[in-house]
């Protein structure tokens, strides 16, 4: 890696720290939003900006920032209602569950987001109103009984639905379903509510901690947890009878029970004993796990693989000499991939970002052929980038979608009289980011017969929600798998596919396509990170500042999205952040699902909402929840820029990032710079490192298994 200290080799001065809130890793498609009196730190540059400015933050933080003991609320109260509010700010609850620990003391540095659960929503433009009023006013009498906090209400009559008054009277613990709820927390309120009949070994305390175990293993990608992992998780969180809190959770249908037999090389055989049946030999031979996991995903893996095993085997092979003729205009792997797809119902194509053009080449090949072809895309910029491909340009709408907008109908050719997507074939790009939920809704919306193309690069970060479709899918080897032959071109084509297979190779970048900027800490990290997007990328490469991202490891801590944002916001948009800290004009994150981000701006606010305009289309956010799915959007992280590119990316490594830094997060987020990237490098050998031993951490799924007993493996 090559580069002056700046893109245009000035000079930059130390500058002061931008204030942020500490954080872990926040959410994943920044379904958290941010609190307006966080956002609205930074000062303009008048005098009265900046006094309506400190008068906007004391008043905001009287309100959302976290309550001191002995003030207006006290000891348990008021660390429940700071958990839950780290939680809607994109933090992670402080006990993180499942998560590899610390390897010194020192406070630990921001980490990529913790995996969400991402589904896509019904078509509209306006985000649907919250719970009743008086469901909510009903929860809050519960709440104040228990010495919770008031606020809290309308999350938990969200969370727990109609009648959620009468569930959380009668079952405190349901308090844990509330993100950024801790079991210490959820028990203080049982004691209150329940007086002496609270005991920790009571059954709705193991059943309630049971699932959310299990839904903190779904933030950190599991579709299940093995039984033994499990109950020593609940061992730590006092549950004196583990075994049993488990079986009470799979009796109340809770949670559901696996045993999948393990075919692994190697793996140890029980001996039989005399006078065993050759059955009885074989089953005592076959070693098992027992995996334990939520209902929502254990059927959604279930019905993944069985409409995976429908895909395969209900295609007959097309031989016809159109499909040869198509692929003899192609060349290389675009070749390669057309002939996979005429005699297959399902193919995997792997490849980087040039590997699309080979997408594009299948895509009209099969339109050419009379096919009801369709390329689904995970964003709306990676719909763009594919439409912008001369060969696809001409196909009209309706050819290239999103995926959330082809599942909700707001995009493609619509569905038929049975319900099914009415196409021949779909080819699903970014396919890295497919979770078990939005893949298996995939696969049952395809009809009998048509086919299913899954394409992306696996050295990305994995999906925000639970499940490794594709690596498992790859692993599998059940279906033909086409590996592009293109690599992506220039020095940034050549420092990324470096990071692919392990290696931070120096690269030659005579144009200043990659600039390396060293900072000593997260204070001038911030200052260095302003300074090349509002000056020196547009001086050195006419790269408008709303051209580029900032892309870094957390939303939390000195150098993280909120310091970014707010910093950012100062030099670029400066104003009072009227409507909960966002003003006309601001970059925004906007999460209309969890897992899902879609970059856009605000355009005004009114009774209605905050009006935002998002990949060219308007949506109104409700007041009520601008908080929990609007962030500022200058900068991101790496799991909320997947799928996109932008002209320039400054990727912002402060020193308290280093162990949150990994090859597949370095790689996604080198990789969304088009011309230009600059790294704001203060890690020193963090992240060669990372580069070479930290691959992604892996993650327990049931597909593979699933898989192998219903598509037999691909030749």
């Amino acid at each position: 890696m090559a580069g002056s200290e700046t893109a245009d080799g000035s000079e930059a001065a130390a500058g002061s720290e931008a204030a942020a809130g500490s954080e872990e890793a926040g959410s994943a498609g920044g379904g958290g939003g941010e609190g307006a009196g966080q956002l609205s730190e930074a000062q303009a540059e008048l005098a009265a900006q900046r006094l309506e400015r400190e008068r906007i933050e004391r008043r905001k933080a009287e309100k959302k920032a976290p309550v001191e003991a002995g003030a207006k609320l006290s000891g348990k109260a008021a660390d429940l209602l700071a958990a839950v509010r780290a939680v809607e700010g994109g933090q992670k609850p402080p006990a993180t569950v499942f998560a590899e620990p610390e390897p010194t003391p020192r406070r630990p540095a921001p980490e990529p987001e913790p995996v969400r659960r991402p589904q896509p929503v019904a078509a509209g433009s306006t985000v649907a109103p919250g719970p009743a009023p008086e469901t909510v006013d009903a929860v809050r009498r519960v709440l104040t009984g228990g010495g919770a906090p008031e606020a809290l209400a309308p999350q938990v009559a969200a969370v727990l639905g109609e009648g959620a008054e009468d569930v959380l009277a009668e079952d405190p613990w349901q308090l844990l379903r509330v993100p950024g709820v801790r079991p210490e927390q959820a028990d203080g309120f049982a004691r209150a509510l329940l007086g002496a009949e609270c005991a920790p070994d009571d059954e709705r305390r193991g059943r309630a901690v049971t699932v959310w175990l299990l839904e903190q293993a779904a933030l950190a990608g599991h579709t299940a947890l093995e039984l033994p992992t499990l109950t020593a998780a609940l061992a730590q969180r006092g549950v004196p009878d583990a075994d049993a809190a488990v079986q009470s959770t799979l009796a109340e249908g809770e949670a559901l029970v696996f045993q999948d037999a393990l075919e692994e090389p190697g793996a140890p055989a029980t001996a039989s004993g005399a006078g065993q049946s050759e059955e009885d030999d074989e089953e005592a031979e076959r070693p098992v796990r027992v995996l334990v996991g939520l209902e929502r995903y254990a059927l959604a893996e279930e019905s993944l693989a069985d409409g995976l095993a429908r895909v395969v085997n209900s295609l007959v092979k097309d031989t016809s000499s159109q499909w040869e003729s198509a692929a003899a205009r192609a060349s290389g792997s675009a070749a390669e991939l057309i002939r996979a797809v005429a005699g297959h119902g399902l193919v995997l194509h792997t490849g980087g970002e040039t590997a699309r053009a080979e997408t594009a080449a299948l895509l009209i090949a099969a339109r050419a052929l009379g096919l009801r072809a369709v390329a689904a895309c995970h964003t709306p910029d990676g719909r763009s980038r594919l439409t912008a491909l001369p060969a696809v340009a001409d196909e009209g709408e309706g050819a290239v979608v999103t995926l959330p907008g082809l599942l909700s109908g707001a995009e493609g050719p619509g569905r038929d009289t049975d319900g099914a997507l009415d196409l021949d074939l779909l080819i699903v790009l970014d396919a890295p980011q497919l979770d078990v939920e939005t893949a298996a809704m995939v696969v049952e919306s395809l009809p009998d017969g048509a086919r299913l193309v899954l394409s992306g690069d696996p050295a990305l970060l994995w999906s925000a929600g639970p499940g490794r479709v594709f690596a498992d899918l790859l692993a599998a080897r059940v279906c033909p798998q086409v590996a592009s032959r293109t690599p992506d071109p220039g020095p940034l084509g050549e420092l990324v596919s470096g990071v692919g297979i392990g290696e931070l190779n120096q690269v030659d970048a005579p144009g200043k396509e990659i600039v390396i900027v060293p900072v000593r800490d997260a204070g001038e990290a911030v200052h260095r990170t302003v300074q090349l997007v509002a000056d020196s990328v547009p001086r050195a490469f006419g790269i408008a500042p709303e051209q580029t991202v900032v892309i870094t490891p957390g939303h939390g801590g000195a150098a993280g999205t909120r310091a970014l944002n707010a910093a950012l916001k100062e030099r670029l948009n400066p104003g009072p952040g009227r409507f909960g800290g966002f003003d006309p004009g601001d970059r925004i994150a906007y999460s209309p699902a969890p897992g899902r981000t879609v970059p856009g701006r605000v355009v005004t606010a009114d009774a209605e909402g905050l009006h935002l305009s998002c990949a060219g289309a308007s949506v109104v956010v409700p007041r009520e929840r601008v908080e929990q799915s609007v962030r500022h959007g200058w900068a991101l992280t790496a799991h909320q820029a997947v799928g996109g590119r932008w002209p320039a990316a400054v990727v912002v490594l402060p020193g308290d990032a280093a162990q949150a830094l990994s090859r597949p997060w370095v790689y996604t987020a080198f990789g969304r710079a088009e011309r230009h990237l600059s790294v704001v490098h203060g890690v020193e050998q963090a992240l060669p490192r990372a580069v070479a031993e930290v691959p992604a951490k892996p993650r327990t799924t049931r597909l593979p298994v699933l898989l192998r007993t219903q598509v037999p493996t691909a030749g």
